[in-house]
């Protein structure tokens, strides 16, 4: 006999499509609202903690109302209530309570004198747009950063690139609470979520050279089933909770922000992978490369991805161009400016450390070991090029494939760093669980396929 459809699917499937997928609707809510409620009373940090206090009760409502689903789900299971939509909207509820309200009333408190309202990448990166509208560059040289007041040299270094400048820019205009930096990486990873979905969400994605746009069926075509769209819709809302509601998430964007529109663009390169348009998808990253390192291993990667479709030289145009246009200006005012900042200081070369220091394993070896600073390099040395003989072995032939290559080699990665932090766990979390919602637009859109033709 043949074993019922719910016991063939893998075990994380039948997790997360339990109770029309609010089981771990409310699982995620409730677990993330203890972790609020136990970070307002534990954390060490200021921000933190008043992240937490609000937080918490973002997290214990939208977990209420996904009890009241579950209930409603219980007595009629075709419930409105109960339903995909009424899932989006306590998604969006939720990001609203525990990521934007909390980032709102510290950017007002930050601006009516509050120096506890923001962690230090915020002022980081202020400071950065001040100088590069004042000077050309957001960096300060070595010599600048020397003739800082030891406790102050920190603050000095900016390591990042320099498109992450530009979210600075407002508070070098103008001064109030809707200048502050993290107002601006939320409005930028809003607006590249929001293009994310869209482009997953069209029900068919018009090949290059043809005039039917994507969201429309041409003659000979039919629309996905709508069994087939509903998996799609909410294999991508796991996807997006995974980028906005998740504590270190939600968390992050509040306090200090600078990693949630990297992140964002990166799905949304991703997402344009999925639908066939490496062109797009090699600008998406290449914006995210502009702003931090982070973005450029899943440059590479795409490009490995771009390749298997004869497509590599249009996803390297954007993903190594935008970044490369944008440090050559930066380098020409400054270069050893750059230089210091962008590559010194990550590599512990600086003239003061790296505060991150989450207890993983390569930072774990660099303080504990003799020579563990070595070792721990080497380690992440030795993993990086094993990653990259897989890629150039065996590159990634689709996006959810690219997507779980991203997601391991960046918790690779991480995990091996000598100076990490807790928070760079959003980057292989969000691409983990972006994987699905990619495998089930490709499912869609592969339904809706003219014969003869090909989707690059």
């Amino acid at each position: 006999m043949t074993a019922p459809a719910t016991l063939r699917r893998p075990r994380w499937r039948r997790v997360d499509t339990a109770a029309g997928g609010l089981a771990l609707d409310l699982g995620l809510y409730a677990v993330s609202a203890a972790f609020a409620a136990v970070t307002a009373a534990t954390s060490t940090l200021t921000p933190h903690r008043a992240w937490g206090a609000i937080a918490a009760g973002g997290y214990l409502l939208v977990a209420l109302l996904a009890a009241a689903q579950l209930l409603a789900r219980r007595r009629d299971p075709t419930s409105a209530v109960a339903g995909l939509r009424a899932r989006w909207t306590v998604t969006a509820l939720a990001w609203t309570g525990t990521a934007l309200l909390p980032l709102v009333v510290q950017s007002v408190q930050r601006a009516a004198g509050r120096t506890d309202r923001a962690q230090e990448e915020v002022q980081v990166v202020e400071e950065s747009g001040r100088r590069l509208v004042e000077t050309g560059t957001p960096y300060l040289g070595p010599d600048a950063i020397a003739a800082l007041p030891p406790g102050e040299q920190l603050l000095g270094y900016t390591p990042y690139q320099p498109g992450m400048a530009l979210f600075g820019v407002p508070r070098a205009v103008a001064d109030g609470w809707w200048t502050d930096s993290r107002v601006w990486f939320a409005l930028g990873t809003a607006l590249a979520l929001a293009v994310a979905v869209r482009t997953l969400r069209d029900r068919r994605t018009a090949p290059p050279g043809t005039t039917t746009p994507p969201g429309t069926t041409a003659p000979g075509e039919h629309a996905a089933p709508p069994e087939a769209a509903e998996r799609r819709d909410a294999a991508l809302l796991r996807g997006v909770q995974a980028a906005t509601v998740l504590p270190v998430c939600a968390l992050t964007l509040a306090t200090g922000g600078d990693d949630l529109p990297v992140l964002a663009l990166c799905l949304l390169a991703l997402a344009f992978a999925a639908a066939g348009r490496p062109g797009r998808s090699g600008i998406a990253v290449g914006l995210a490369g502009a702003l931090k390192l982070f973005a450029w291993p899943v440059a590479l990667v795409l490009i490995g991805w771009g390749l298997t479709r004869r497509a590599g030289l249009r996803v390297a145009a954007g993903a190594l161009g935008i970044p490369v246009a944008v440090l050559l200006p930066v380098l020409l005012v400054d270069g050893a400016a750059l230089v210091e900042n962008v590559l010194r200081f990550p590599l512990g070369l600086g003239l003061v450390g790296s505060p991150a220091q989450s207890p993983f394993p390569g930072h774990l070896i660099a303080t504990a070991l003799p020579a563990g600073r070595a070792v721990a390099a080497a380690l992440l040395v030795a993993a990086g090029l094993a990653i990259t003989v897989q890629l150039v072995r065996r590159p990634p032939r689709t996006a959810v494939a690219a997507a779980l290559f991203c997601g391991y080699g960046l918790l690779a990665a991480i995990l091996l760093m000598p100076s990490t932090r807790f928070g760079y766990l959003l980057y292989p979390v969000a691409l983990l669980v972006w994987a699905p919602a990619l495998r089930a637009a490709g499912s869609a859109n592969r339904r809706t396929e003219v014969p003869g033709r090909a989707y690059t």
